[in-house]
């Protein structure tokens, strides 16, 4: 396993990170421990020794179950995170609490890398306000976490901001070769990267929608240029590449793909791609951009619709399933992120919504498509 340097701890973080919201699950939707033991053991055994885990994953289980691995291996030989669960804070005390019951469900006296999890504009300013610095500072001082960070769903300039506002050990951010514009995007990486924060990716894969399928002008640019490369490996090499880059976290579901993974992350190093490689993943890329049939910002500027359709929603589901290429995969997305009474359907045609738009999409006319698409 290769290992690079968390910068300010000067950890020696294993290439390859293992995401713990995606253990192999029961009929009932609960963690199947024997596999996912099994996995964990073979992460461990073959060098990985950074394990990601939340509050929130797995219904709250996924804590309490890499607690009882913890106890069965070394634990000072591996780096555990963890995050705080921002959206349940109202109050310091909350902070205290969840801090305290994380200690309990993972059996530890300490949490090595500690972030806020899935900071955005307004958690950000709610946890600002109640004095969560100060707060980890005083966390920190305790020794019940030793690194301080956080994870980031939101735009550039909001990453900007809370990157600017205190010195971070590390951030987690979405790094992948499509979304090198989207949310933190290269920008953010290399902001983070001036400032000697540790990087750790998350959604390499886009969640696996670099890897199947992928449109056929797409795999046919890689099959010309990239034989011996399935597209996950593409996917993944390009963030192994990223110097500045600590570790790639993923959410593997089967011991097979902890294999797989383990081995790319054993074969790819940073600063292996040349100029010509670089600019192939820059033209698929393009090539995905190219499939968005609705050129939607996500300005909100045509919101609230009288209808109550969730018009940005909406065209995010539907171009993602014209980019991708995957039909059935979206319309699972669509009937479970959008509320029945949001959806294209109930579009009335309206137009309060035309004027608004700065883009000058013909929304109407748009959601009476997507509402054919997924009917």
């Amino acid at each position: 396993m290769k290992y690079r340097t968390m910068p300010r701890s000067q950890d020696m973080i294993s290439a390859l990170g293992f995401g713990c919201m995606r253990f192999p699950t029961t009929k009932d939707g609960l963690i199947d421990e024997e596999p996912s033991l099994a996995m964990l053991h073979h992460a461990y055994d073959n060098g990985v020794n950074y394990f990601d885990t939340a509050w929130p994953y797995h219904n709250g289980n996924s804590e309490p179950f890499l607690g009882r691995f913890l106890q069965q291996i070394d634990r000072s030989k591996v780096f555990v995170a963890t995050k705080q669960p921002c959206w349940l804070i109202k109050t310091r005390e909350d902070m205290d609490s969840y801090l305290d019951q994380q200690l309990d469900r993972l059996q530890s006296s300490y949490i090595d890398y500690y972030l806020l999890h899935a900071l955005n504009r307004n958690s950000w300013k709610n946890l600002e306000s109640l004095g969560v610095l100060s707060w980890l500072e005083e966390a920190k001082s305790q020794g019940k976490i030793r690194h301080i960070g956080f994870s980031f769903h939101d735009a550039y300039p909001v990453f900007k901001k809370i990157t600017m506002a205190y010195d971070w050990d590390f951030c987690q951010i979405m790094l992948n070769y499509l979304d090198t514009h989207y949310q933190a995007g290269i920008n953010g990486y290399r902001l983070a990267v001036s400032r000697n924060m540790g990087v750790i990716s998350m959604e390499p894969l886009r969640g696996g929608k670099l890897v199947k399928p992928v449109p056929e002008e797409i795999a046919k640019l890689w099959q010309k240029n990239h034989q011996d490369y399935s597209s996950q490996e593409l996917a993944m090499r390009w963030v192994w590449n990223l110097s500045g880059c600590t570790t790639l976290l993923s959410g593997m579901s089967s011991l097979e793909q902890l294999k797989e993974n383990i081995a790319m992350a054993e074969t790819f190093h940073a600063d292996a791609l040349g100029d010509e490689e670089i600019n192939l993943y820059k033209r698929a890329r393009r090539m995905y951009i190219k499939r968005i049939p609705i050129l939607c910002s996500e300005c909100r500027y045509c919101l609230p619709c009288p209808a109550k359709v969730a018009i940005p929603s909406v065209f995010g589901v539907y171009n993602e399933a014209q980019m991708f290429g995957d039909k059935e995969r979206h319309l699972a997305e669509y009937k479970m992120f959008i509320p029945e009474e949001s959806r294209a359907d109930k579009c009335t045609k309206c137009g309060a919504c035309l004027p608004k738009c700065p883009h000058k999409i013909d929304i109407p006319t748009e959601m009476e498509k997507i509402k054919s698409f997924f009917s």
